[in-house]
């Protein structure tokens, strides 16, 4: 339920606090007092889209902030426990804040919490649901209609499957298509993948070969020269006749530590040279035993070579560098599997459509079933409420044709709702028959009927009784009140027929002076509340037997 409504610069309001009941909250006042700003303001928080030019002149932004008492065992209750978005200190509590700037851009938060809009729409759907007087319009697309009928037949879930086999019917025939459009190679092109492939396998070049190859064969070829610089190294570090480094480095550690002893600051330079004796001796051994490994080997250089020749030539005939000949036979292996098998590709790709299109059509037909129950029963409820909003006579039929679209995710149906106004004719289009008035009235019964039980805990109706007066606006008035029996119903009204029927009534008045334009909203009590239906009774010129009727109009109620 909506407690409080606060909302500052937008349009023409300034600075607005507004406190709701429960019940049926009737909202009056003169056409173009902003009480329509009211309702976008509160469908603003609720995640519709922002924009700028809404912020009033001269200001930086526009704020809206709604509070709502979320019972924790409501659909509204777990989606904040879900998403963590609850108030510890409050779980009943959801304050929705949005802000909108002047420059462009918005911001939203969930109690304190900063979200996005996506979420505050998926909050927005679980607590409010808004009806404008521009709904009935609507009615007359075969799509609401449809809509309409899968809400009132509470056929989320087959309306689910059918859409999920629909998608997959999709996805599988443009699957079907693109292999289809794919280049099929030719039993010329399948006879070089197989030798190309028997080439490389039969030369066998394996990861990592190339590069181990390379080095080798610089080995080899350099053998002579490593040879001799090798052993000139080691004749420098531990082999020289005049003193090898490896002698002189030692002889300079022992020196050294016996200046230690005379000189403690020598300790570290001692250290140094006897770590650099250790290195060098390391270094020694280590050359040591690489002459050892080294030795001229024409015959396996001649065969190095051959191989690097050989995988060099397989390189540039496979259009690659020859550390990658490796892959190349997996990507030629892959290739030709793909082309010797294309046509299989094709024959499973039919058979799982087929498979696919079975489904849909058991799902698809298990929703028609579920339609055509509900369909009964809708046009039954509707015509029932219809009949009592001035339209005695009228009979609603709501019919199923077969839909145009093959494997549509919203089934094999077109859903029709038709009226026959009058005795005697026959059902038509509502598009084709109901005048304004009698589509609003149309569209209240189908709110009455299709939302009635499965709405939102708050309900919102902008000017839905538009078109329609006398006894018919006051039986729409009682329907709205019983509505609200159960939950929270708010209403903006021009007819005093539905406003008298209101637990609480807000009076919207606009305040304007040569630089200011504001609006402005009052509760009203009993006495200025009957001055208000008076005013809505009589116009211009409040007389006493208007306010007597505005008495008796809400004696009516308080008595009910």
């Amino acid at each position: 339920m909506l407690r409080q409504l606060s909302i500052q610069n937008l349009a023409v309001i300034t600075d607005l606090n507004m406190e709701f009941g429960p019940g049926f909250n009737v909202l009056t006042g003169e056409t173009g007092a902003g009480k329509s700003i009211l309702i976008d303001a509160i469908g603003l928080a609720l995640g519709q889209r922002a924009d700028s030019d809404a912020v009033r002149v001269g200001q930086p932004r526009a704020q809206v902030d709604a509070e709502f008492r979320v019972p924790g065992d409501s659909p509204a209750g777990h989606w904040l426990a879900e998403q963590a978005l609850d108030d510890p200190d409050d779980p009943g509590c959801c304050l929705i804040r949005r802000v909108v700037m002047a420059d462009g851009g918005s911001r939203a938060f969930i109690n304190g919490s900063p979200t996005n809009i996506g979420s505050l729409r998926e909050l927005g759907a679980r607590l409010v649901d808004i009806h404008g007087q521009h709904d009935s319009q609507r009615l007359l697309d075969s799509a609401k209609q449809r809509v309409l009928l899968d809400a009132y037949g509470r056929h989320r879930d087959a309306c689910a499957a059918v859409r999920e086999q629909a998608q997959a019917v999709r996805k599988l025939h443009q699957a079907l298509a693109e292999l289809q459009q794919a280049d099929k190679p030719s039993a010329a092109e399948i006879e070089l993948l197989t030798f190309q492939l028997q080439e490389l396998e039969s030369a066998r070049p394996e990861p990592g070969e190339f590069e181990q190859l390379d080095q080798e064969q610089r080995r080899l070829a350099n053998a002579e020269q490593l040879i001799q610089d090798a052993g000139t190294v080691l004749t420098l570090l531990a082999e020289a006749e005049d003193g090898a480094a490896a002698e002189r480095s030692g002889k300079a550690r022992d020196l050294l530590a016996e200046l230690e002893t005379l000189d403690a600051s020598l300790a570290e330079a001692r250290e140094l040279v006897e770590s650099a004796t250790i290195q060098l001796d390391d270094a020694a051994r280590m050359v040591a035993r690489a002459l050892e490994r080294m030795e001229l080997d024409p015959e396996r250089l001649q065969t190095v070579d051959e191989r690097l020749t050989e995988l060099h030539r397989l390189a540039r005939k496979h259009d690659c560098k020859p550390q990658a000949l490796a892959e190349q036979i997996d990507a030629l292996s892959a290739r030709l599997q793909s082309a010797s098998h294309a046509g299989d590709q094709e024959t499973e790709l039919r058979e799982q459509i087929a498979t696919a299109e079975r489904a849909y059509t058991e799902a698809a037909q298990a929703l028609t079933q579920a339609r055509t129950e509900a369909a009964d029963g809708m046009q039954q409820a509707i015509t029932k409420i219809v009949q009592t909003l001035g339209m005695p006579d009228a009979e609603i039929t709501v019919g199923l044709q077969q839909a145009e679209q093959t494997f549509s995710p919203h089934g094999c149906d077109r859903v029709a709702l038709l009226i026959a106004a009058n005795p005697g004719q026959p059902a038509r289009p509502i598009a084709k028959v109901a005048s304004g008035g009698e589509l609003s009235r149309l569209a209240l019964a189908i709110q009455l009927v299709v939302l009635g039980d499965d709405a939102a805990p708050t309900m919102i109706f902008d000017e839905v009784d538009a078109g329609i007066g006398g006894a018919v606006a006051e039986i729409v008035g009682r329907r709205l009140h019983e509505l609200a029996s159960d939950r929270q119903v708010l209403c903006v009204t021009h007819l005093p027929q539905v406003a008298a029927q209101g637990n609480q009534q807000f009076h919207v008045s606009k305040q304007s002076s040569a630089n200011n334009t504001r609006t402005q909203v009052e509760l009203l009590g009993d006495q200025r509340r009957t001055e208000e239906i008076a005013r809505m009774l009589g116009g211009v010129e409040v007389t006493d037997r208007t306010r007597a009727h505005a008495r008796e109009m809400l004696g009516l109620v308080e008595n009910a």
